[in-house]
C-alpha cells in the first residue's frame, strides 16, 4: 500500500517513509494497515480496535489515540501539525495523501 510517501508492505510487515523504514508495534501496523486500505475515509475509534485487537472491546477506544500519536511521532514531519493522519473531532481518524 502506497499513500503518499508513506508505504506499507503486508507480505514484510514493514513501513517506510520517505524511503527511510518506520518500527511500527503490531498494533501500530494494523492500525496504518487499515487507514491505508481506503485513503479519505474516516474510520471509527472501534473500527480501529477490531482492526488492530481483533475485537469489539468498550474501553479501548482511548488506546487508540495513543497508538494514533505514538504513529504521528514516527511518520510525520511535525507531529503536532499531523499531514497524513487526520483527526475527524468527535469520530476517529482518517488517512490523507501528504505528497
Amino acid at each position: 500500500l502506497t499513500v503518499g510517501g508513506l508505504e506499507l508492505d503486508r507480505n514484510r510487515h514493514e513501513v517506510s517513509c520517505g524511503g527511510e523504514r518506520v518500527d511500527c508495534t503490531p498494533k501500530e501496523f494494523a492500525i496504518l494497515e487499515t487507514l491505508m486500505t481506503e485513503p479519505g475515509r474516516t474510520f471509527t475509534r472501534l473500527q480501529l480496535i477490531e482492526s488492530a485487537f481483533g475485537f469489539d472491546h468498550f474501553g479501548l477506544e482511548r488506546s487508540v489515540d495513543v497508538h494514533v500519536k505514538n504513529l504521528r511521532k514516527k511518520i510525520e514531519p511535525d507531529p503536532s501539525e499531523p499531514t497524513y493522519l487526520l483527526t475527524v473531532y468527535g469520530v476517529g481518524y482518517k488517512m490523507t495523501d501528504a505528497s
